[in-house]
């Protein structure tokens, strides 16, 4: 259960697009994200792909081109920037993709494994859909602030 480079890399660039935004109203280019960013101009090419099909951002050629996001902060939500650069953590699919020998898991009826995945998968999709890049572009104390309301009303509602 890890976080992949890709979905890191893709939210950091996505961050240095918004905090761009937020204080000159202008966009980056792939060679300026990859210059802040640390990251190869081919990887940051790849990102900025898969967020714009996601329709987190767009790109306009020209002097004063480059990404930007494509809509406002507060409506680009974590969870899905996420699950456009890499997908979920445990899909109901991966039993099927990951069977061993078998066509079919020999565990396909009576799962606790499976049964665990789902609510630990429930959980992050209930965290990450209640963030957005907003939040994120504060400072992290703030975000520490943001995320102690969060776990706690996720807490309430389950409890």
């Amino acid at each position: 259960m890890k976080l992949s480079a890709g979905e890191e890399y893709g939210l950091r660039c996505l961050l240095q697009i918004g905090r761009r935004q937020r204080e000159t109203g202008g966009g980056l280019s792939i060679s300026e994200i990859s210059h802040m960013e640390g990251l190869s101009a081919p990887n940051v090419a790849k990102l900025m792909r898969l967020l714009r099909l996601g329709g987190f951002v767009e790109s306009s050629r020209g002097q004063s081109g480059g990404y930007r996001l494509s809509q406002s902060a507060d409506m680009i939500v974590v969870g899905d920037v996420l699950a456009a650069l890499g997908g979920r953590m445990f899909d109901p699919e991966f039993c099927e993709d990951h069977a061993g020998r078998e066509g079919l898991c020999t565990h396909s009826v009576d799962c606790s494994i499976r049964s665990l995945w789902t609510s630990v998968q429930s959980v992050i999709d209930q965290l990450l859909s209640r963030v957005t890049l907003d939040d994120l572009l504060g400072e992290e104390q703030a975000m520490d602030a943001c995320m102690q309301n969060v776990t706690g009303e996720l807490i309430q509602v389950s409890g």
